[in-house]
């Protein structure tokens, strides 16, 4: 019988690709984040709706297309879902273009067209339920993937001018490519990771056409060309927005945001942790995560199986895609290097959060304070292509197995698998749909309210005109989305001690209006009584005066704090600019605000500021009175905890907070490092269970430990009400969120004292 004839078939099969990326989307909708979430969630989604400018360098690409998603009419959903929808449609296109991508380069392996979409499949489905992937594409907690999205347009076009370097379309193609750069680069420095492969892919394809010089001019003003949504962001600060990190109104303070002077990284050469034990060790956990991130902690030996098996799928895909597809893999090996060992040696970051844990925080370690493993969604997101490829080697391997036959293409007579024998072998291909089932609890964020439930109760916890003291990003950047979005409180001035020390916060402190107080809507425990609307800022001070408030203050000797009746001795330390700006704060503007102190800022006031004696916990904060609490009926002295406000905390309780039944109903707290946030709960339902059962209420004091429970085992803290099991430890450095400063019993509840 003669062997079939058959052509190279080199049409993208775009009808695949997008009904492909349709499903990936359909996906991602269907464990959609309906609301805010931790860390710069809030943040990004805040700085879209005003218009404004997170922290640096500002993204200013992702703040302009998440204004757009931010006002589109898409009927009853609320801002947070369509930016929300803006990750997930971000990285439905990516996968899209990953499945292009992989059908390429089987082109010249797989001579039939339904096998190589097959492949193009697998990639798209393995890098879409990737755990990092699928997390970050049902809620906007950062600006990746955005940049997910156009570093793999870019890749499919590189892939592309590779074909046919010297084709009627190819300056066009590179000219195009240098355009997304630049504009990548706008939405994050990660837009340009695609930059040294797209070079070497020129280098190697046709090193000649670096010599073109209209070619490179024209690829250079492309690359700025895409850079200037920079240009938005000296133009919107002038007009001053809620949200306006940096402040860059003048040449120096936009350079200084543009070049993340803000953060003072280290040089490369003063490693942050040892290379090999340490980032790679960082990187390798966080690759086993992508496979079986659903109950990790019960299975961590088919979590190491199933990484390795990931990890030699994907090398065997890159040595098959080097020996079948030299053109190609210039680019996409430069790019896969670029993106884990080049990558992982550039961000040089200090311990991983879980790998301190795992190591039982030793005291001699630099740890980060959270997890790091979205700077890696790229690399995660495109490592399906090489699994799929090692996924497709094997399976030709095994229907070879079942039968052969002879197929001619052009003047080469080949032989391949018969049509059945692929199929007799495909049941291995249900591989790739393993981090589907082991990560769908882990990345979905279906019904997940619990930010802004935390957000509401700590706001509330306020009374009205109140000042809030807070400490890093997850006591502070869910008030932003709950004040500035949802219109929660916003009589409420939160002040974030770290942000305080810059001189842009602090200007926008004197500026920020007074909002009025909108009874109707807040607690009802609030109603019945005349608040008076402040009038001016809380620092009685113009802008030119508040820059001239020093960066730190020396206290040799222990010095007296005096505002009324308060009294304080601050014992010798340097005190930081946020401090100054608190205890001038409290000179200027008290009892004129109520002040409050979140409990999320441990142990902030007393240890720095020595205001301990003079608070008193109401919910979520500590209020400061103008003289020390005492013991009463309503006034209860509760061992690690201090004073609380029974009354006030019983009523927030039971008829305002949302948090205890969003963090219950939820079931699972992923973010380990965020996990005080649900400890302040699990604290204050103990609290008032004792309280209750010292007053012989035995069945509130019951109920309320249930609640306790109920959230300790939706949080993974269980292990509090385990005598043998200290709490978990919540000190991290300034400038990053805090958990709750709380300390628990042996028996996981409080003592009286």
């Amino acid at each position: 019988m003669p062997p079939k004839s058959t052509d190279l078939d080199y049409r993208p099969s775009y009808l695949a690709a997008t009904i492909t990326s349709l499903a990936v989307f359909a996906l991602y909708c269907a464990t959609l984040a309906p609301s805010t979430a931790m860390w710069d969630t809030s943040e990004y989604i805040s700085a879209a709706y005003v218009l404004g400018i997170p922290h640096p360098p500002g993204n200013p690409l992702f703040v302009l297309i998440g204004r757009l998603f931010a006002i589109l009419p898409l009927g009853p959903l609320n801002v947070a879902t369509k930016i929300n929808i803006l990750a997930a449609l971000t990285s439905a296109v990516s996968a899209g273009m990953w499945f292009l991508v992989t059908e390429r380069i089987l082109v010249g392996w797989l001579v039939e067209r339904w096998q190589r979409i097959v492949g193009g499949v697998l990639a798209a489905v393995i890098g879409a339920t990737a755990f990092t992937v699928w997390n970050q594409s049902v809620v906007n907690e950062k600006v990746y993937t955005v940049s997910l999205m156009g570093l793999a347009i870019i890749s499919w076009l590189t892939v592309r001018w590779s074909d046919d370097p010297d084709g009627p379309d190819a300056d066009r193609l590179l000219v195009v490519i240098a355009y997304l750069l630049g504009l990548g680069y706008a939405n994050h420095m990660m837009g340009f990771l695609a930059g040294p492969a797209v070079v070497v892919a020129v280098l190697v394809r046709r090193p000649h056409t670096l010599l073109r010089w209209k070619l490179v001019v024209a690829s250079v003003g492309a690359l700025l060309l895409g850079m200037t949504p920079f240009l938005t962001q000296p133009i919107r600060a002038a007009h001053f927005p809620a949200i306006n990190e940096g402040e860059p109104t003048t040449w120096t303070s936009f350079w200084y945001n543009f070049n993340r002077g803000q953060y003072g990284k280290p040089a490369l050469t003063d490693r942050q942790a040892p290379f090999f034990d340490g980032q790679l060790g960082m990187f390798w956990l966080y690759f086993r995560w992508q496979w079986l991130r659903d109950a990790k902690d019960h299975w961590p030996t088919l979590q190491r199986i199933l990484a390795s098996a990931y990890m030699l799928l994907g090398l065997m895909g890159g040595w098959v895609h080097f020996k079948r597809d030299r053109k190609s893999f210039w680019y996409l090996g430069t790019f896969m290097l670029t993106l884990t060992l080049v990558l992982i040696y550039y961000l040089n970051f200090k311990y991983g959060h879980s790998q301190c844990a795992a190591l039982g925080n030793p005291p001699d370690i630099n740890c980060e304070v959270r997890d790091r493993d979205y700077f890696f969604i790229v690399a995660f997101s495109a490592w399906g292509v090489w699994t799929a490829l090692g996924m497709v080697y094997i399976w030709e391997g095994f229907a070879s197995l079942f039968g052969n036959e002879e197929v001619k293409i052009g003047r080469e007579t080949i032989e391949v698998p018969r049509r059945q024998s692929w199929i007799y072998s495909s049941w291995f291909l249900a591989l790739a749909l393993i981090p589907l089932f082991t990560n769908w609890k882990a990345a979905s964020r279906a019904g997940q309210t619990d930010t802004f439930a935390f957000a509401h109760d700590l706001l509330d916890s306020v009374e009205p005109y109140g000042v809030l003291i807070t400490a890093g990003d997850n006591d502070t950047f869910p008030l932003w989305y709950a004040q500035e979005v949802e219109g929660v409180r916003k009589d409420v001035l939160v002040l974030c001690t770290s942000l305080l020390n810059t001189d842009w916060y602090v200007r926008q402190l004197v500026r920020r209006p007074v909002y009025p107080y909108d009874a109707a809507k807040g607690p009802a425990v609030y109603r019945g009584k005349e608040w008076p609307m402040p009038k001016g800022p809380p620092l009685h001070m113009t802008t030119a005066q508040a820059d001239s408030i020093p960066e730190y203050q020396e206290v040799r000797q222990a010095e007296l704090f005096k505002k009324g009746s308060i009294e304080a001795t601050i014992k010798p330390q340097v005190l930081a600019k946020a401090d100054i700006v608190v205890l001038l704060m409290i000179k200027d503007d008290y009892p004129n605000r109520p002040i409050y102190f979140s409990r999320t800022a441990g142990g902030y006031p007393q240890d720095v500021l020595g205001l301990g004696q003079y608070l008193l916990t109401q919910g979520l904060a500590r209020k400061l009175l103008p003289n020390p609490p005492v013991p009463g009926k309503d006034t209860v002295l509760l061992q690690g905890e201090g004073f609380v406000d029974v009354t006030r905390t019983h009523d927030l309780w039971h008829n305002d907070f949302l948090g205890p039944q969003a963090v219950i109903k939820r079931g699972l707290w992923v973010d380990k490092a965020s996990v005080g946030i649900p400890y302040i709960y699990i604290t204050s339902a103990v609290d008032l269970a004792d309280i209750a059962a010292q007053r012989g209420d035995s069945a509130e004091s019951r109920k309320l430990m249930e609640t306790a429970r109920a959230l300790a085992d939706a949080t993974d803290l269980s292990r509090l009400f385990n005598p043998q099991v200290p709490p978990p430890a919540t000190a991290v450095p300034l400038g990053e969120d805090t958990g709750s400063g709380v300390k628990m019993t042996d028996t996981g509840k409080r003592q009286h004292k």
